[in-house]
């Protein structure tokens, strides 16, 4: 993760550098990101539970998968590159909206995005990589924004801003 570089961008996410992926959550510099939401024929919404040892939001739930694009690589790309390396499935995927946020995270790091959120569909059961993800589940809409408003504790910070804006789009 230390030589990881990310794309550093301004608030209308016009590229303006890059840096490294942990100096850049130390610092709190806003770089584009993107998170993916996948759902069913049911309608439901397939969650993924980051595995415990990542650098930050350890074994907190969060959408399908999230991640940052390479320098040089289209976000749709990255996209879809992350959630083969993630979940072991690919689908088709539509950006639907994008938003920024900024949040104090846990191990002192700053999570600062210009996210991109992006709309797939598939039915079946992913194949998760245990480096990245501990667990995961399919859950309905009503469900998950009960559990985010009882417990939110228990699920990222990124998912419970852009969850209500995401409803939208069911």
């Amino acid at each position: 993760m230390q030589n990881d570089l990310l794309v550093i961008v301004d608030q209308t996410d016009r590229e303006i550098g890059v840096g490294d992926k942990m100096s850049v959550h130390l610092s709190g510099q806003l770089h584009r990101a993107f998170s993916i939401f996948v759902v069913n024929s049911q309608g439901e919404i397939l969650l993924q539970q980051r595995a415990s040892d990542k650098y930050h939001s350890g074994g907190l739930w969060t959408n399908t998968c999230c991640s940052h694009p390479r320098p040089g690589e289209l976000v749709m790309a990255a996209a879809h590159r992350r959630l083969q390396e993630e979940m072991g499935f690919d689908c088709e995927l539509v950006e639907i909206f994008s938003f920024i946020y900024y949040a104090k995270l846990d191990r002192g790091l700053i999570e600062h995005e210009y996210d991109h959120v992006l709309l797939g569909k598939f039915d079946g059961s992913p194949i998760i990589n245990p480096l990245e993800v501990e667990n995961w589940r399919w859950i309905d809409a009503k469900t998950l924004e009960q559990e985010i408003v009882d417990h939110p504790d228990r699920f990222t910070y990124w998912l419970q801003v852009c969850y209500p804006q995401f409803l939208h789009y069911l």
